[in-house]
């Protein structure tokens, strides 16, 4: 009997860990995957923007994905050189594979050079993408005075 009750004393905290350790991960800021040269973000149909773009790759059912679209969009769209472009993975696999992304939604922050600066996965909050945002400089500089 006592052996039972550690096994399941020892079941409840693994899980907890677990969980703590997988809500740490949701949306988290990363340090950008090593970008392929000769990605050609165009012939993909992504256009970017001036400065920076969000590139979310998503599922269609996915309520993360969702709620990750609309953080994004409300950083985005105002004429300062951020955009947001969402891409659906099953239409994209060749970028699916040659990226790396693993789960929905990811989120890449390419600056206008096509080069990718940061990556999150997961849910991704305002605060979030504002950080993700400050790996662009120049970004940040202009979402900043845009809220002046």
């Amino acid at each position: 009997m006592l052996g039972q009750v550690i096994a399941l004393v020892v079941l409840v905290l693994g899980t907890a860990v677990l969980g703590v350790w997988w809500s740490a991960r949701q949306g988290a800021v990363r340090a950008p995957r090593e970008t392929p040269v000769g990605i050609d973000w165009a012939s993909s149909g992504i256009a970017l923007a001036d400065r920076v773009t969000f590139v979310q790759f998503s599922a269609e059912v996915c309520a993360a994905c969702r709620s990750t679209s609309r953080v994004l969009g409300g950083l985005t769209g105002k004429g300062d050189g951020v955009a947001h472009r969402e891409v659906l993975v099953d239409d994209h696999l060749d970028l699916v594979r040659t990226l790396g992304v693993l789960r929905t939604p990811t989120v890449l922050v390419v600056d206008g050079g096509g080069r990718e600066v940061a990556r999150m996965s997961g849910v991704v909050s305002d605060t979030q993408a504002r950080q993700a945002l400050s790996r662009v400089p120049a970004a940040l500089e202009t979402e900043g005075e845009a809220h002046s």
